[in-house]
């Protein structure tokens, strides 16, 4: 008997969105699905080196670029949006093309609004039902949410009710049916290693953030004498390890590397990221944030793991490494106990 192709198609922003569907993809395997990969840039990197025997192919890409000055971040994504809808159309059709010629059978879509296809039952994968804008959150919130009834079923990586993740950006005050709370999703499973490392340094996210946070970050930590690994979020054909003086340094790490490295850290500085914090919970890791400017949504996520006394945090343009003493004060995050069951989701298809 054939098994059902269901295509798994995370959004190139940062390495979050497939870091996240790893999985989920792992889970499709197990039950006796037989995945297939799409996406564009450094996420269809990520995917091909964690799944390098599943088909594979490239969407077209969103181009997505942080302003380089955060107070800039929504009015950029704003002038960037004929660009970002044009994408959406081109990839709605590279779709529809996949479904016809790999005969697909149902479709996963992490955050990519076009990879859907109206004789298929289609999932739409993301945290943000309420898209935080400053002060266009109402109009923002109600134009995703127009979009995610699109799909079938929308499935949100977190639990329903108080002891939750994702705050306000994952719940709603009314109850919809087709919104699914699968519970967090990580990669990782918690492992009591010997402590390798005082800090781990995870980056990720678009440019040229990331490149200015890694350059922030290696000047503060150049006279510091703790053990310190820095993984930069950059994924490339040739990875190789270089060090510059007590910092360790990769471009990416993979599968039980990347695992072992986080299990044996200290402490975690990142981006207040959704999945970072998936992951971090998963582990029961203490960390910094620093997220990235102008990002709302990383902004509440850092400011809301702060006020629960979770994580301490801190604007990028104010970091020191002073600002690392604080981390004594807070409790670290915790995994919240959440038990998916992939079957029953799947049953959908």
């Amino acid at each position: 008997m054939r098994k059902k192709r269901i295509l798994v198609a995370p959004l190139n922003w940062g390495l979050g969105h497939a870091s996240r569907c790893v999985p989920i993809i792992k889970s499709l395997e197990q039950e006796n699905f037989e995945p297939v990969l799409a996406s564009d840039g450094n996420a269809l990197l990520l995917l091909k080196k964690e799944f390098s025997h599943l088909e594979s192919f490239e969407l077209p890409s969103y181009k997505v670029e942080y302003a380089r000055n955060g107070s800039n971040f929504k009015w950029k994504m704003m002038w960037d949006s004929p660009k970002i809808l044009k994408a959406i159309k081109a990839e709605k059709k590279a779709t529809k093309k996949l479904v016809e010629e790999l005969n697909l059978e149902g479709i996963i879509s992490d955050n990519r609004f076009g990879v859907r296809y109206k004789h298929l039952k289609c999932v739409f994968i993301t945290h943000q039902l309420n898209v935080l804008s400053g002060t266009t959150t109402y109009f923002s919130s109600k134009l995703h949410q127009k979009y995610i009834k699109k799909f079938d079923k929308c499935w949100i990586p977190d639990a329903k009710g108080g002891k939750n993740l994702s705050g306000i950006l994952g719940h709603l005050n009314k109850v919809n049916e087709y919104i699914k709370y699968i519970g967090p999703l990580s990669r990782f499973e918690k492992k009591e290693l010997p402590k390798k490392y005082d800090y781990l340094i995870l980056l990720s996210g678009p440019e040229p953030q990331r490149t200015i946070l890694e350059e922030l970050l290696l000047k503060e930590f150049s006279g510091c004498t703790a053990k310190i690994l820095l993984i930069r979020g950059v994924v490339e054909e040739n990875d190789r390890p270089s060090k510059k003086a007590n910092i360790g340094i990769e471009n990416y790490m993979f599968g039980k590397n990347l695992e072992d490295a986080v299990n044996s850290s200290e402490v975690v500085i990142c981006r207040s990221g959704y999945t970072s914090i998936l992951d971090l919970a998963k582990l029961e890791k203490k960390a910094f944030f620093i997220p990235t400017p102008g990002q709302f949504e990383q902004e509440y996520l850092a400011e809301r793991l702060m006020n629960l006394g979770i994580a301490p945090s801190c604007k990028q343009s104010d970091f020191k490494l002073s600002k690392l003493k604080e981390i004594d004060k807070y409790k670290g995050l915790k995994d919240i106990g959440f038990a998916t069951n992939f079957r029953e989701f799947f049953a959908l298809f």
